[in-house]
């Protein structure tokens, strides 16, 4: 993990003691709401629909265990308890009171943590695989240029008043575990033929109200060119980005309306200036960085446990749970060990205060201190030797995360919705909790396999609706929540937005609606073929018709 310096502990508590001033002179009177707005937001405050809540970042989904019992504090001392873990990596506390916020980000720069550029039009938390570092496929470890990217776009002069908000993914292994094709830059580390490793530039990729898959304006990057390079796409978007129309204002929109080709171009012309400048990377700089995160001291030991293997053959449970959430590792005798916040019924990502302490206790006994968030909203233990799986998955068990549904259907990704969010048209949390409850049965969800159901409360799409294999929106129509379904999204290699099934359906529909489609699937699929490969073979018509004709 990286460790801070000085200087990095200094940025921090100094923007805490700016924050407490200025919340100090809200709540005085002397800053009006509309002055406070856009300086509690630099601060990840927002005010919700019932109270304000507080966004604190995760950079590149990296956690101690010191950390995370710090968000546990948080919970009980500031919030309800609970914290949401969400899409970006982050997490969020929906009970913050203005005057306690400031004590809430002392506490968490005390442990190199904070909030800053979670909200506003600034540069937002730069997200990776979730298994940087420890993949067997990975071709170099991205966190490392995650963090470089942290540094150069923390408080930016030039950045700070963006058209819009500005979200970048970075991913080191060829499978894209970061969504990299759906955000306004993403990054994917390769080798070219001569053996170096570069980045592909990919830009204008996002959600919302108009979904749009990047398109790749650098094939190959080479890596010290990677800051002047993104400064230079940044200037063009600042400089040509909507500022008249907040629905226009991401670059998605910008290379949608000039064109790749034109902003490629203009972006070559401004990194003409930039590229044998300052921004320009020295191995030595990047060494300095990579030399800050203090790696992992493995255990030689054997690849494979005999004892563990026998435990999963005979104990069906403990089976089920491996094949679903364990996944290989590049160290022998290790393992990576998904956690899923997804347990039959509950809202997804949410973690109790209770289940953060435990959680940051099994990362100290069993995976060398360090956690993971996931930007499907859930953990991970990154190093767990295989010998201990069996005692993760008891712990798991005994603080109700054992579920055994990682990129299955009750594996769903939900927004807060109306619950929550001011913006927000249509309930998510129960629709994901009814869907949840209809698809328990373990047996089920092995026979449908891959399937990512993701919800969203608005055409914000913070539950990235337009990429769920099955997407489910929730609007307002005349003041009822109804539900408009989509098919076929994904945010993985072969990225795609789901295509709108027909008219939406009522809230009290959708579970059935759900059941229909993934019935469908069943009887229409080919031997081991996953939903998302059926629907792109046969299209939609077959679910439509089935789904319609049942209404």
């Amino acid at each position: 993990m990286y460790q801070y310096d000085h200087f990095d502990q200094e940025f921090v508590d100094q923007r805490v003691t700016q924050f407490r001033d200025q919340v100090r002179r809200r709540l005085t009177g002397e800053l009006s709401e509309d002055e406070f707005k856009p300086l509690r937001l630099t601060n990840g405050l927002y005010l919700q629909l019932h109270a304000y809540m507080l966004r604190v970042a995760i950079p590149y989904g990296t956690l101690s265990a010191v950390q995370m019992r710090m968000l546990a504090h948080i919970a009980r001392r500031y919030d309800r308890g609970y914290g949401h873990f969400t899409t970006r990596q982050n997490i969020q506390f929906n009970w913050i009171r203005l005057e306690d916020a400031p004590d809430a980000l002392a506490d968490l720069a005390s442990v190199q943590m904070h909030a800053l550029q979670t909200s506003g039009n600034v540069i937002r938390n730069t997200t990776a695989d979730q298994w940087a570092g420890v993949a067997l496929d990975e071709i170099e470890d991205p966190r490392i240029w995650c963090e470089i990217i942290r540094q150069w776009s923390s408080l930016h002069p030039e950045f700070s008043f963006l058209p819009r908000k500005f979200k970048i993914a970075v991913t080191g292994s060829p499978n894209d575990r970061a969504a990299v094709r759906v955000h306004d830059i993403g990054l994917r580390m390769h080798k070219n033929a001569a053996g170096e490793i570069g980045f592909e530039v990919i830009v204008g990729g996002g959600l919302g109200r108009t979904p749009l898959i990047g398109k790749t304006i650098a094939p190959f990057l080479p890596k010290q060119h990677l800051l002047s390079y993104l400064e230079a796409i940044m200037r063009v978007y600042n400089q040509a980005g909507r500022r008249d129309n907040i629905y226009k204002a991401r670059i998605k929109i910008l290379v949608h309306e000039i064109g790749v080709e034109e902003m490629r171009r203009r972006v070559e012309l401004e990194w003409e200036g930039l590229r044998d400048g300052r921004l320009q990377l020295d191995a030595s700089v990047v060494a300095d960085i990579e030399q800050r995160f203090a790696r992992p001291v493995y255990e030689k030991l054997p690849a494979d446990s005999a004892e563990v293997a026998l435990l999963r053959f005979k104990d069906k449970a403990f089976g089920r749970w491996m094949r679903a959430n364990v996944v290989p590792h590049l160290q022998p005798g290790y393992a990576i060990v998904n956690i899923s916040l997804k347990p039959e019924g509950e809202p997804p990502g949410d973690a109790s205060a209770a289940q953060m302490d435990a959680i940051a206790d099994l990362a100290d006994a069993h995976s060398l201190g360090e956690i993971r968030v996931t930007h499907a909203q859930n953990l991970v233990l990154p190093h767990v030797k295989i010998t201990d799986l069996p005692a993760i998955f008891a712990r798991l068990q005994h603080i109700g995360l054992a579920a055994d549904n990682i990129g299955q259907v009750g594996d769903i990704i939900a927004c807060p919705g109306l619950d929550f969010c001011a913006l927000a048209n249509a309930r998510s949390i129960p629709v994901a909790q009814r869907i949840s409850r209809h698809f328990a049965d373990a047996k089920l969800g092995a026979e449908i396999g891959d399937l990512q159901i993701k919800i969203s409360g608005c055409i914000n799409a913070c539950g990235h609706h337009h990429v769920g294999h099955i997407g489910i929106l929730g609007v307002d129509k005349h003041g009822e929540e109804f539900y408009q379904i989509t098919l076929g999204g994904s945010a993985e290699n072969a990225a795609s937005i789901g295509t709108i099934v027909g008219p939406a359906v009522a809230y009290e529909d959708v579970v059935g609606a759900v059941d229909n489609i993934v019935r469908t699937y069943l009887d229409t699929r080919n031997a081991d073929e996953r939903f998302l490969d059926t629907v792109r073979r046969v299209g939609i018509s077959p679910f439509k018709e089935r789904l319609y004709a049942a209404a």
